[in-house]
């Protein structure tokens, strides 16, 4: 209807059908005057209803010729069904047709000739016509396989249920102990009883990640305000771990504040950095200003050089990165200029090259670095090849973001730096269980995403960010910048993860990663929620502007995790498999 009002096509994909009461009156045009003409009333919805009929007969046969969901006989009714009607559309005009040219007396017999029943005949049956098409379309498309999804359920509970981390016997007695004894690494005496505050840290860990993952998947209004919720939740959490830390340290009150430091970070990324992903020449947000953008970059640029040390790492590699965060300051400042002639597309895809080239340079270290490596350790040397992976990473993010995301980077590296030292705090004053860092990475990951301005809704990407370096649409390069963009600071956060969670095991005896296995529980756990949620909410009203959204998000979420669990998986094994042949060649 409303492309009929602005004149414009049918839109190809619409099933839907004109309302023929909304057109406006037609009129008729004389000598002397523009007078409206009621009688035109009946042939002018004649023609909207059958250039709607044929669109959407377009629109079925197209589909039917790539798909089998329509049936073949009721395409054929609906094929007569149109031809009927446009037949009697045909004959109507052949007949207005023949009495103007009888009577030769237009104006006396136009309303008689404009309001025949064949007219109104085409009407109706071209309203028949759509109300079978939207018909077959509703039943067609609404079906939902629920054996298939039945299926798909149980499946995924059987794997959830055996992948419980309390199943297994090296997490058991990690989480018991510490929980009842402080950490099983004993380095420091505890000055005070810590045991009621670390099962308080528990008990509210599990009730945070069961509202979290399952209770919130169940509501829309939880869903709508799931960056509130996992706001508060980080807060109150990180709040409960700095009481016990605080309580039981002597002399370390500082290093004891290390989880408010996270809190304190999501929250200033989340109140006071805005405009992520919007155009900086409207210069309406404080992030993208350059008293706030410049400084930023250079604290990422100040983060590379020191935070990377040139004892541990290349210093040659330094270069590529400072060459990208220094395009990527001109570009944004370019884009943000009133000259809209100066698009900073260039330095945009200098600084994805160094990006992408600094990416490839940590991957070959890190695969030399691996083939040098004969035990399944991992070393300083590799941990700081990982983070600088990490980092490149996050200045993609940056490119394909905005300049909002540079306060947003330096605040998520200081948060990580926090967790990071948390997660490999194994001394038995300051440590905390598996559960709850896994539970802190995770809030803290989710807080990152919605910090960002995204949320679970497909109405709301950014898709600016497939047009950072040019103004086409390049399908493999936007399609990757927008999804980084989308879910770039899950993926880093999950590359982090299990690379602490290594490193935390390394220095445990034997060799435990539970922050890990916690963590990709998690994301099952949320996933068997979203699977079964949106079975039960398949007929709900906002099934498909809320639910289905939550579910595609969270499927993608663990996707990435089970990919990273697979890659480690993978080289475990082979690492597994050349150690037992060096031994037997020995």
């Amino acid at each position: 209807t409303i492309s009929f009002l602005l004149g414009l096509p049918l839109p190809f994909a619409n099933i839907g059908g004109v309302v023929p009461d909304l057109l406006p009156t037609p009129k008729r045009i004389d000598s002397e005057r523009i007078s409206h003409a009621p009688e035109l009333v009946t042939p002018h919805a004649a023609v909207a209803l059958a250039l709607n009929a044929a669109q959407v007969w377009n629109y079925f046969f197209t589909y039917s010729k790539t798909s089998r969901d329509l049936p073949k006989d009721r395409i054929r009714q609906l094929k007569d069904l149109l031809d009927s009607a446009s037949l009697t559309y045909r004959d109507a005009i052949d007949s207005s047709i023949r009495l103007r040219d009888d009577t030769g007396k237009e104006n006396n017999r136009e309303a008689e000739y404009y309001d025949s029943t064949a007219y109104r005949q085409a009407c109706s049956l071209f309203k028949l016509f759509l109300a079978e098409s939207t018909g077959l379309g509703k039943t067609v498309w609404t079906q939902f396989n629920e054996v298939g999804m039945q299926l798909g359920i149980f499946i995924m509970f059987v794997a959830w249920l055996g992948g419980n981390p309390f199943w297994k016997r090296f997490v058991r007695p990690s989480t018991r102990s510490a929980v009842s004894h402080g950490s099983p690494k004993e380095n420091t005496a505890p000055s005070k009883d810590s045991s009621p505050l670390q099962i308080f840290e528990v008990v509210a860990t599990l009730v945070f990640m069961i509202f979290t993952c399952g209770v919130l998947t169940f509501g829309n209004s939880y869903i709508e305000h799931e960056r509130e919720i996992t706001l508060f939740f980080l807060s109150v959490l990180c709040l409960i771990v700095l009481r016990r830390r605080v309580y039981i340290s002597r002399h370390q009150r500082l290093w004891a504040a290390l989880p408010l430091a996270v809190a304190i970070c999501a929250r200033v990324n989340d109140v006071f950095v805005t405009g992520h992903g919007l155009d900086p020449s409207l210069r309406s947000h404080r992030a993208h200003h350059p008293a706030v953008f410049i400084p930023s970059m250079m604290a990422l640029a100040t983060i590379r050089l020191h935070w990377f040390a040139a004892t541990r790492l290349k210093k040659g590699a330094s270069l590529i990165d400072t060459v990208a965060i220094v395009c990527l300051t001109m570009c944004w400042w370019d884009k943000r200029a009133a000259d809209h002639g100066r698009n900073g597309f260039m330095a945009a895809r200098i600084s994805m090259v160094a990006v992408l080239l600094g990416l490839a340079h940590s991957i070959y270290e890190i695969l030399l670095d691996d083939s040098s490596n004969k035990v399944r350790s991992l070393s300083l040397g590799r941990l700081n090849h990982f983070e600088l992976l990490a980092f490149r990473l996050m200045v993609f993010l940056v490119i394909v973001t905005g300049p909002s995301a540079a306060s947003t980077a330096v605040l998520i590296a200081v948060e990580c730096a926090a967790l990071k030292l948390m997660s490999l705090d194994n001394t038995r004053v300051n440590s905390t269980t598996a559960l709850v860092m896994a539970a802190l990475w995770k809030l803290s990951i989710r807080t990152a995403f919605y910090g960002t301005s995204h949320h679970c809704s497909f109405n709301q990407l950014q898709f600016s960010a497939a047009f950072v370096a040019t103004t086409e649409f390049q399908f493999h390069i936007a399609g990757f910048s927008l999804f980084m963009n989308t879910f770039g600071w899950e993926a880093i956060g999950s590359v982090l993860v299990l690379l602490y969670s290594r490193a935390r095991g390394n220095a445990d005896s034997g060799g435990r990663t539970t922050i890990w296995e916690w963590f990709v529980y998690f994301q099952a756990t949320e996933m068997l929620s979203s699977c079964i949620s949106v079975s039960m909410m398949r007929r709900h009203l906002m099934v498909w502007a809320i639910f289905a959204p939550r579910f595609m998000f969270a499927a993608v979420w663990t996707t990435l995790s089970l990919l990273l669990w697979i890659i480690d998986l993978l080289h475990n094994l082979i690492k597994e498999c050349k150690s037992k042949r060096e031994r037997v060649y020995k």
